[in-house]
């Protein structure tokens, strides 16, 4: 039997999992790293804790496996977007990587806009210019640490440090890129009007190459390090959303998933990168060669259930706080609930909104409530799939996984909020599955990504639409929307009375 290894490298740890031939995890690791947060809207990490646990994961997870070594054949990559790695002449390090929820650089998007043009930014690269992303945070240090811009040579993300840690081969893939706000997504290339407009030289942009690129084998370093077989072959790999979608499949025209972790993420496959969405959504290469998608992003979904278990019901766990929320109707008996608590990504893009219990009477308990944030976690992603309908997207079947997959009530909510059928997976492994599958892939496994996902994933459960509930969701859900509309004032006004 053969393997490869996928290695899933998040914000709080990396995780790294063993995977056969059949597409079975024989194996998996997590290791975590810290991180580091001096200010408020400050968000770092040492990019060394990322290779040093990245390492030992492979090293535990080696001296686990009780096979033949020598039948791991290779490994990929699946990694937080955005984060800022700058690095010298000599690929150092010039300083803590600074990440994706790193809030700092409100300044430089405007600066992007007014150097650019937004109309003409957003033709370019597809999306808006946004805090979390990575040319802002270029930006930033550009001007508050000049000292250290001027000794960087060249940028990369937070995996590919790591995977340059393990070659010593330096590259970006294209669906990690697509997220720095450099890339002319449609091109697939780097754009100089960007960065002629900034002021930067292009030459910082690292070399672009596909997701399942090999690019080189461990050094002997790593090889002494972990006990991989020499010649372990490494593939380039992508994004965590990118890799999230190869993971469930995601790969052929309507074919759509919705993730609810943390945050919440509904990502669409689209064949070409000509669609126009005005930056309402994100559009970003896919990891299959030559694809893109289309995603909306809910900041606060699974941290919205979070939160609510832990201010009002912490003494009970999931299950029990979900138990009831199956014999609530639709609606919550005329509570709603919008998911604000960090501010809002799409359609939204607005860090000072916060969240709202709306209809509140003596009548409700405990289970109305749970349902209500549920309800308002799953009309926030239905934002995202309503725009995408508007522009002519037909999505009749998604694919649901993270937390949002473990409770059938919550899964047949989704089906009515989004009216769709809802596919829960058999075996809902997400981004790490993904990177392996680049690897698996990249060694010859199998002719393409379709045919390596027709192998490795099965569907376990459906959740068809009610059509009574259906009918409820599409009168409540312009309310939903319009709870922003009147609470925005409200909340700006509220600002200067929070810590």
């Amino acid at each position: 039997m053969s393997y490869v290894i996928g290695v899933d490298l998040g914000t709080s740890a990396v995780k790294l999992l063993l995977v056969n031939k059949a597409g079975e995890v024989v194996h998996e690791v997590s290791k975590d790293y810290s991180l580091i947060q001096e200010k408020t809207g400050y968000s770092e990490q040492k990019p060394e804790d990322w290779v040093n646990q990245t390492i030992l994961g492979i090293k535990e997870l080696v001296e686990s496996f009780d096979g033949n070594v020598s039948e791991i054949e290779g490994l990929s990559f699946s990694g937080q977007m955005h984060g800022l790695v700058l690095l010298d002449e000599n690929n150092q390090v010039l300083r803590n990587a600074i990440l994706w929820n790193d809030t700092r650089t409100t300044p430089q998007c405007q600066t992007i806009y007014n150097k650019v043009g937004k109309d003409k930014f957003i033709k370019i690269t597809k999306n808006l210019a946004l805090e979390g992303f990575t040319l802002p945070k270029i930006l930033w240090v550009k001007e508050n640490e000049p000292e250290i811009f001027e000794k960087a040579k060249t940028f990369v993300l937070p995996k590919d440090y790591v995977r340059y840690a393990l070659t010593k081969q330096l590259h970006m893939d294209f669906s990690d890129a697509a997220g720095t706000s450099l890339l002319d997504v449609h091109a697939k290339k780097w754009s100089k009007e960007i960065c002629d407009a900034l002021d930067l030289d292009i030459s910082i942009c690292p070399p672009l190459v596909d997701s399942h690129a090999y690019v080189g084998d461990i050094t002997d370093e790593v090889k002494e390090a972990t006990s991989l077989p020499s010649g372990t072959k490494v593939f380039a790999g992508g994004a965590d959303n990118a890799c999230g979608a190869i993971g469930s499949g995601i790969l052929s025209e309507g074919k759509t998933f919705a993730s609810i972790g943390t945050s919440g993420v509904v990502l669409s496959y689209e064949p070409t990168g000509d669609k126009d969405y005005e930056g309402k959504v994100h559009y970003f290469n896919h990891g299959e060669e030559d694809a893109f998608y289309a995603m909306g992003v809910t900041l606060s979904a699974g941290h919205s259930l979070n939160w609510f278990k832990n201010t009002f019901a912490k003494e009970l766990d999931f299950d029990t706080l979900l138990d009831g929320v199956g014999d609530v109707p639709a609606g919550s008996n005329g509570l709603l609930f919008t998911p604000y608590l960090v501010g809002e990504r799409t359609p939204h893009a607005d860090s000072q909104i916060r969240a709202s219990f709306i209809g509140m009477d003596s009548s409700h308990g405990l289970n109305d409530f749970a349902r209500a944030v549920l309800e308002g976690i799953t009309f926030s992603l239905h934002e995202s799939i309503s725009i995408f309908r508007e522009n002519g997207k037909v999505i009749d079947t998604i694919y649901s996984i993270g937390g949002g997959a473990k409770n059938a009530a919550w899964l047949q909510m989704q089906a009515d909020i989004f009216n769709a059928k809802i596919v829960k997976l058999k075996s809902e492994q997400g981004p790490g599955m993904g990177a392996a599958m680049l690897a698996g892939f990249g060694v010859g496994w199998f002719s393409s990504l379709k045919e390596c996902a027709d192998a490795f994933l099965e569907d376990a459960q459906t959740f068809e639409p009610n059509k009574e509930n259906v009918e409820k969701y599409q009168q409540l859900f312009p309310l939903y929307q319009n709870v922003y509309q009147q609470t925005k004032e409200l909340n700006e006004n509220l600002m200067q009375f929070r810590k």
